[in-house]
């Protein structure tokens, strides 16, 4: 006779969790700090750390006022916003905006351990939303270390006593915080084809190559690669490369004696009157203008 084996029900806790951290910003501070400059467009209103949580569960039938952030650095679990499921792992982050229904659970066989963050303010559904190209609320995390200091730090502010000044600092961390994992989202991950081909090109910044040759070399077909590198740069790679040349071309102009004729050969281009139209439509200023112009 067959035997049909179920996972047990998990049993959801109420009490934290061992080792944990956690920060609550007293919802009067929350007001005061919305309403004062420098925090009004970006407060942290709670923040913490739940490590090897089992047991962990909430349910927002009608969503949180503040949007929650959820990095998962171990373990796994899930996170339903408005009826569709996503699953968290490792290096996995997730936006939950404000008022959306929602639960999310860790792993009853692999608890999760997570840094989050709730945040409020004019600005948070810009910093969240489909910036840069993102447009779905899960992503997977290249720069991981990095957005865990910056988790740790922001707790660590957190923990000290909640003057305007700390309230100030914090939501300093959580605007890099959330610009990392936004730009984080469309970078391109080591030995990626789109890795590789913007080495290439960094690597031949004085030579022309063609958007066909350059695909076949990264393996994607010329289409596909210049999708990517829209979603990545907002242009093509003709642009990229443009942009690379014009980054060395202002090198030159501001550290050495070279010409101009001699700084656009060293760039790619043969034409000196070609790259200084190039340069001006860029920079607004010819090259020799921009050399004059005091810096720093």
């Amino acid at each position: 006779m067959d035997e049909t084996t179920t996972e047990p029900t998990p049993h959801y806790r109420v009490e934290g969790f061992a080792d944990q951290r956690l920060c609550v910003v007293p919802q009067p501070q929350v007001d005061a700090a919305l309403a004062r400059p420098g925090t009004r467009r970006l407060t942290v209103t709670d923040a913490g750390y739940f490590p090897a949580a089992a047991g962990h569960r909430r349910v927002r039938g009608k969503g949180a006022p503040e949007t929650i952030v959820l990095l998962c650095v171990a373990g796994r679990g899930t996170a339903t916003i408005a009826g569709d499921t996503f699953t968290l792992t490792p290096s996995a982050c997730i936006v939950i905006p404000a008022g959306a229904p929602h639960v999310y659970e860790t792993s009853y066989a692999d608890p999760w351990s997570i840094w989050w963050m709730h945040v409020r303010g004019s600005d948070v559904a810009e910093l969240t939303g489909p910036l840069l190209g993102q447009q779905v609320p899960l992503t997977h995390l290249r720069a991981l270390d990095r957005v865990v200091a910056l988790f740790d730090e922001l707790v660590s502010s957190l923990d000290r006593r909640l003057s305007p000044a700390q309230l100030l600092t914090a939501s300093g961390i959580a605007w890099h915080l959330l610009t990392r994992i936004a730009a984080d989202s469309v970078l391109p991950s080591e030995g990626s084809p789109l890795e590789r081909a913007m080495r290439h090109l960094e690597a031949r910044m004085d030579s022309s190559i063609r958007v066909g040759e350059l695909a076949a070399i990264v393996g994607l077909s010329p289409s596909h690669l210049s999708a990517l590198f829209h979603q990545a740069t907002g242009s093509g790679p003709g642009a990229f490369q443009t942009s690379l040349r014009m980054s060395r071309a202002r090198e030159l102009l501001d550290t050495t004696s070279l010409s101009i004729r001699e700084v656009a050969g060293a760039v790619g281009y043969t034409d000196s009157l070609y790259f200084s139209r190039h340069f001006r439509r860029l920079h607004g200023v010819n090259p020799s203008t921009y050399r004059s112009q005091h810096k720093g």
